[in-house]
């Protein structure tokens, strides 16, 4: 008898690099979309995920790897019971994670950027951050 317990089940893990080009966030964009479709992913979390993973990646590309082609983002996706989890790795030196401005303080509001860890925060369930900030692990749960 195959067991139906969702705890007894494995994850499902998907893990891609990418060159460190902008237009390559269309990769993980569509990654997301089929990831979302095959697990059931309601269009209720669809949006949170595709931002705050969009922008995780946006972050590595450009400020880890400094748009260096040669330098690669990899991107690892782990479904499993109902939760998916987000790890995103630049081979950059990583930043200081603790001390991120404020985009909604009055002095930051018309800056162009400095929201994408603010987002990530803000949209996913939990955000983590190792080796100094190259890797962060973004949590959402109860997706279903």
């Amino acid at each position: 008898m195959i067991s139906s317990d969702p705890l007894t089940m494995s994850p499902d893990i998907k893990k891609v690099a990418i060159d460190s080009r902008v237009e390559n966030i269309a990769v993980i964009e569509k990654m997301i979309d089929d990831i979302c479709a095959e697990h059931g992913i309601t269009e209720e979390h669809y949006g949170n995920i595709l931002i705050a993973i969009t922008e995780g990646v946006n972050n590595a590309i450009t400020h880890g790897n400094r748009e260096n082609p040669e330098a690669k983002v990899t991107v690892e996706f782990i479904t499993n019971n109902g939760k998916l989890t987000c790890k995103i790795t630049d081979e950059g030196p990583g930043f200081d994670y603790e001390n991120v401005p404020d985009p909604t303080s009055p002095e930051n509001l018309e800056k162009p950027n400095g929201r994408g860890v603010f987002l990530m925060r803000h949209l996913a369930d939990s955000v983590s951050f190792e080796d100094n900030g190259a890797v962060v692990e973004l949590n959402f749960n109860n997706l279903k």
